[in-house]
């Protein structure tokens, strides 16, 4: 947004105010102030991002001031919300428990640039989004951005769900900063499941983006557009992935939770207890994306197989990215789709397999020694410096010590020292950062978990590993294929423990049943499969 714009925005706000108040707004200071703040009996705030407050040197709010505001905006929703024709700007009421407005809060609203321009990539994959985040982070700016740029960018049908007229400001014309997108207005919150709906039946939309998906009406609203193949961007409540699953109302947006319990085999082969959660269904979005503060985003690519390591309590780390780092994308445009292959189709049959799109392992070795190559930036709290860069060099390692925790890859903290660093650690661990610990500053001690830290090992060890785990699944795969043509059961070569397991899931996937026989070197997978399993599938 120009500064000129800003301003004029600014003024419409600024015209509402009682004169007493409208004479101490300074323009060049208005800059990073996100609201003004009316409270009977108490002096006006101007709160700003940076989370200093200013009071306005005047006297008290007033019934008249409140009154003097409410008469000039338009009429508060259930919500207690309204907002003032062709802006941003927000005013929310605070009401007495007889209804009479005590408080107003003008939330300043303006466009931001920029901040997608990071993941604008994953923007225009045609696959439904999801930010979450605690308010105040940016969600709605992100959603106005990702609008625009759909619809001018990609010339697609996008319809806004405008719940609070947060997204394209108030009024009937659509603010400036959603470009061609449409809006549909709604007349109170409850109703914002039936629009997301009608938007679906009534104007053949491409994408539909909602603000603040707070109901399970909702979310199974946002689950009935998706399944009819409409892209869907929008946010909801909460900070992360992890506690959204565990909210049992929102928790279908990314697949929902069941409770399973498991034979005794079962249990024993998977290390578990008897009963455990797993994911009942398909996530209505391909991608969530954890909004950590304005300036970093944590990106989960592939929900479903993130609600399954979260699940079964195995560590995963989404991609981080910063918006004001400069990302190059070789392509940003929607990959078309391939002919599908034989195993497509297979994994295409819902009456046969019941996740057609769920776990699927993939190895590649190149992948793999790049992940080990690619270079590390390590903060330290209280360990040696000097050591951990002697290290360094002495093993030419493909890293460095830095000093700011936004650019580290990898933490290194001295554990005697972790009470003293719980701020940073906590930060840490907010930002998704893997953390190591030392239990001495030696130089054994220290260039033993640095190596950890880059995952140092036998690189052709594990390489020849990957490549026999590859060649293992493969062979599950064409077992799982001939089996879901009515072959007999399958035996598979002998494979060690770990490639078992790997091998097990597949087969589980795919809705088909495995045992391991064998003893010792000889252990080996059986798929189970015959006349008796195709008829009951086939039904």
């Amino acid at each position: 947004m120009s500064n000129l714009q800003f301003q004029n925005d600014l003024d419409k706000l600024v015209e509402i105010l009682p004169d007493r108040i409208k004479e101490h707004i300074d323009y060049a200071k208005m800059d990073d102030v996100i609201e003004i703040v009316l409270d009977i009996g108490r002096p006006p705030e101007i709160r700003h991002s940076d989370g200093k407050i200013e009071y306005i040197d005047t006297s008290d709010i007033t019934y008249d001031d409140i009154s003097h505001i409410t008469s000039r905006v338009q009429e508060f929703t259930s919500d207690n919300r309204s907002g003032i024709p062709g802006t941003l700007h927000r005013i929310s009421a605070i009401r007495n428990r007889q209804g009479k407005v005590v408080g107003l809060t003008c939330r300043i609203g303006r466009v931001v640039t920029g901040t997608i321009s990071c993941i604008k990539d994953i923007c225009l994959q045609n696959k439904s989004i999801l930010f979450l985040g605690r308010p105040g982070v940016g969600k709605t700016t992100k959603l106005r951005e990702i609008s625009r740029l759909v619809a001018d960018e990609l010339g697609k049908r996008v319809v806004i769900v405008d719940t609070s007229n947060e997204i394209a400001g108030d009024g009937d014309t659509p603010h400036p900063a959603v470009g061609h997108a449409r809006r549909m207005q709604v007349r109170q919150p409850e109703f914002q499941k039936d629009v997301m709906i009608e938007a679906v039946e009534n104007h053949t939309p491409e994408v539909i983006v909602v603000d603040e998906i707070g109901t399970e009406a909702e979310a199974q609203a946002a689950r009935t557009i998706a399944e009819r193949g409409v892209m869907l961007i929008a946010t909801a409540h909460g900070n992360s992935l992890e506690s959204l699953i565990k909210n049992p109302t929102l928790s279908d947006l990314v697949g929902g939770i069941q409770s399973v319990t498991l034979g005794d085999d079962e249990a024993k082969r998977r290390s578990s207890q008897k009963t455990v959660l797993e994911r009942e269904k398909q996530p209505t979005f391909d991608i969530v994306i954890e909004i950590l503060d304005r300036n970093t985003l944590a990106v989960y690519k592939n929900t479903a197989e993130a609600v399954d390591y979260i699940l079964r309590g195995w560590p995963i780390r989404p991609e981080i990215r910063k918006v004001d780092k400069v990302y190059s994308f070789e392509n940003t445009q929607p990959v078309p789709e391939k002919a599908p292959t034989v195993i497509d189709k297979i994994n295409a049959l819902e009456d046969k397999i019941e996740h057609p799109e769920s776990l699927k392992f993939s190895f590649s070795r190149q992948k793999y020694v790049e992940e080990i190559k690619k270079f590390k930036k390590i903060y330290l709290y209280a360990v040696s410096r000097s050591i951990a860069e002697k290290v360094i060099e002495r093993l030419d390692l493909n890293a460095e010590i830095t000093r700011n925790l936004d650019d580290a890859d990898i933490v290194i903290a001295h554990k005697n020292f972790i009470k003293g660093g719980a701020k940073v650690l906590s930060t840490a661990e907010e930002k998704r950062l893997q953390i190591f610990y030392v239990k001495t500053n030696s130089m054994a001690q220290i260039q033993k978990v640095i190596k950890e830290a880059l995952d140092i090992a036998e690189v052709n060890e594990r390489q020849n590993f990957y490549d026999i785990t590859e060649k293992a699944l493969d062979e599950a795969k064409s077992a799982i294929e001939k089996i879901l043509a009515g072959a007999e059961d399958i035996e598979l070569k002998p494979q060690n423990q770990h490639i078992r397991k790997l091998q097990h899931e597949l087969v589980e996937q795919h809705n088909l049943e495995s045992k391991s026989i064998g003893e010792g070197d000889s252990r080996h997978l059986r798929i189970v499969g015959g006349q008796d399993f195709k008829k009951e599938k086939l039904g």
